[in-house]
């Protein structure tokens, strides 16, 4: 019986299952181990709590094989930094990988798809039949990511200050006030142009109330957010139609918070899909990352044996 090891290292949480025999014996779960979101010190701190939890609660000193999905897998230096501290753990065998493979397996489990992020950060990746991968967007959250978490938390302030020049009718600055503490105009602006920036992302669940609400600011950056995720998957199906020759329609998945938790972006992202390719199939449930890094794991340690 193997016992291996899955971890996902999201922009915000990270999360861990250690499996035996099919069946999850430990999990854990931490704060980022993305080193440029957090820093060294605390992602490695994260990394090693997490690991903690899970290897105590199944009650095991080592396993068999483990996967490690986190967004930084591609810098200098995170693999090994990753697989060192695997090996302070037991880890007998290891692969690092971007977390959007792991999100890929876990919807399509190495078969062709089309996968669309939208969390803290957002991205899309296709993979053709002979595994070739094509993507769209996600070049980080300053220079574009658009959807995400943070991409919405920033936006609807942008939007929402042409609104008070205009103004127009936008709740979003006195909700954004209350939850930053700020008392005034030039304190908030002060904090929201401040080094380092807020975590902008975090603003996002209250953007979606106040878009549920009607207001229209935050209404109109949710449908945006929508159309642009939309345009993702579709310019990710064009590259795969056009440089590997497919014919028919892939699946597309999706994962993540802004898609998962806002109504308002998962109806039109999906309506949306439908509108422009009727014979997508399109998945109507969450795909769980972590899932896709254990079966990558379980796929490490057959090959072990």
């Amino acid at each position: 019986m193997s016992v291996v090891l899955g971890i996902d290292g999201g922009g915000t949480n990270t999360r861990a299952a250690i499996v035996a025999d099919g069946k999850i014996v430990g999990s854990g779960q931490s704060g980022s181990i993305k080193r440029l979101r957090v820093g060294a010190e605390i992602a490695e701190a994260n990394l090693r709590t997490v690991l903690k939890e899970a290897f105590a609660e199944a009650g095991v000193k080592g396993v068999d094989a483990a996967c490690c999905g986190v967004a930084s897998a591609s810098m200098p230096g995170i693999p090994e930094w990753i697989t060192a501290v695997f090996n302070d753990f037991g880890v007998a065998r290891s692969e690092v990988v971007g977390d959007h493979i792991i999100a890929l397996d876990a919807a399509f489990q190495g078969g062709p798809g089309i996968l669309q992020i939208a969390g803290t950060g957002s991205n899309c990746v296709g993979r053709a039949p002979d595994g070739t991968l094509e993507t769209a967007g996600g070049w980080s959250s300053r220079l574009g990511d658009e959807g995400s978490g943070y991409w919405i938390g920033i936006n609807s302030i942008r939007r929402a200050l042409h609104a008070l020049d205009h103004e127009d009718p936008c709740q979003v600055i006195p909700a954004v006030m209350k939850i930053w503490g700020t008392k005034d105009m030039d304190e908030f602006i002060d904090l929201g142009d401040g080094t380092p920036p807020p975590d902008f992302a975090a603003l996002a669940p209250v953007i979606n109330e106040l878009a549920e609400a009607g207001d229209p600011v935050a209404v109109g950056v949710l449908e945006q957010a929508a159309i642009d995720l939309v345009g993702f998957v579709l310019l990710v199906r064009s590259k795969l139609r056009r440089k590997h020759n497919i014919a028919g329609e892939v699946p597309v998945a999706w994962t993540g918070s802004v898609i998962a938790k806002m109504e308002m972006v998962r109806n039109r992202f999906v309506a949306g899909l439908h509108s422009a390719a009727p014979d997508m199939p399109v998945g109507t449930e969450e795909v769980v990352a972590l899932h896709g890094a254990i079966w990558r794991a379980e796929r490490i340690a057959r090959v072990e044996h």
